[in-house]
């Protein structure tokens, strides 16, 4: 059982997860058998979603950016049929990002919808403690969203970019055209223009991409269950915010954020996820 292993397994086994490592692969270099690396790693980043949530309070950000990444569960959403569980099909993660200190500070899995996305942006707007410049795609549910939790203490900006392919993808590709225009577009409150962007958060949707097996595309790596997904979800911007050292800062986004004073070992998140 995974409440009976050695911590040093369990180390090695987090570790492995959080750096996109396949299950099966992890029970070949363990011996662990892949049941309990699954167990493992579900309880541990559940845990990990509520040390996020105790965490991410309090922030003084002032530069933030949110996006949205795409995933599924089970099948696509094409393949979906009525007799199916409703949450099987497209999953979305929106993620928020501060452009400064790259700290993630908060997260949703769920559908591409104004619920979800009101959500997630009243669960940002409970993490910050002041004035913030928000940056974001053009997704139409964005604009209400804000409003109703920020209402006009926000500076809010659009990037808006039109591609190639406009909205719908050919047969076989998985990514959008190339951009063909671009603009900013002031929305509420006085942005920054100059700041106005979405680079940040879209180099942390390769980096989750990269680093969580279940949305590697093209594999059957895909989750299966809502809840595993939810659950490696948590284990990375854990282990992203608090764990890895960020190439450009040399420390951990969580260190210059100023919400802790040093690196925190896999062993660290371990245990602080167990008693969270």
């Amino acid at each position: 059982m995974a409440n009976n292993l050695p911590m040093e397994k369990q180390v090695a086994i987090i570790s492995n997860l959080a750096e996109d490592m396949s299950i099966r692969a992890i029970e070949r270099i363990t011996g662990v058998h892949r049941d309990t690396i699954m167990r493992l790693g579900i309880r541990v980043g559940e845990g990990c979603a509520r040390v996020l949530d105790t965490q991410m309070r309090n922030l003084n950000s002032a530069n933030i950016q949110v996006d949205e990444i795409w995933g599924f569960i089970g099948k696509k959403q094409k393949n979906v049929t009525e007799d199916d569980s409703p949450e099987l099909g497209d999953v979305w993660t929106f993620i928020a990002v501060d452009s400064d200190t790259k700290i993630v500070p908060c997260y949703k899995v769920g559908k591409r919808t104004l619920e979800h996305a009101t959500n997630f942006i009243s669960d940002l707007a409970g993490r910050v403690n002041n004035r913030i410049q928000l940056s974001s795609d053009g997704l139409r549910a964005y604009t209400e969203a804000v409003e109703q939790a920020f209402g006009a203490d926000i500076d809010y900006g659009q990037t808006i970019k039109t591609y190639a392919t406009s909205g719908t993808y050919p047969d076989g590709k998985y990514s959008p055209g190339n951009v063909t225009s671009s603009r900013k577009t002031v929305v509420m409150g006085m942005p920054d223009v100059g700041k106005i962007s979405t680079s940040h958060i879209e180099a942390q949707n390769l980096t989750v991409r990269m680093h969580v097996r279940r949305l590697t595309r093209l594999t059957n790596a895909f989750s299966k269950k809502l809840d595993n997904f939810k659950a490696a979800m948590g284990l990375h911007f854990a282990y992203q915010n608090f764990v890895k050292r960020h190439t450009s800062l040399r420390m951990t986004p969580a260190m210059a954020a100023g919400l802790t004073p040093s690196f925190w070992s896999v062993l660290q998140l371990i245990e602080r996820a167990e008693i969270a």
